[in-house]
């Protein structure tokens, strides 16, 4: 793997470091909900499906 694809991937990894901290996920910890689903629980697996997504656009430059 190139190197510049690895420091893509570390970097997306802090990225995650920073999205899932505790102080960061109080933020959206609150009663409202968007279309039913509870704020955290959208923003945990948005982050997360968002994460997955620029994974896959990394990994898959690099079989190019």
């Amino acid at each position: 793997m190139k190197k510049r694809h690895e420091q893509k991937l570390i970097i997306v990894s802090l990225f995650l470091l920073l999205a899932f901290n505790m102080p960061l996920m109080l933020l959206f910890d609150s009663a409202s909900s968007l279309e039913g689903i509870p704020l955290i629980y959208f923003y945990f697996f948005s982050v997360w499906l968002f994460s997955i997504l620029i994974s896959l656009l990394i990994i898959k430059r690099y079989y190019e």
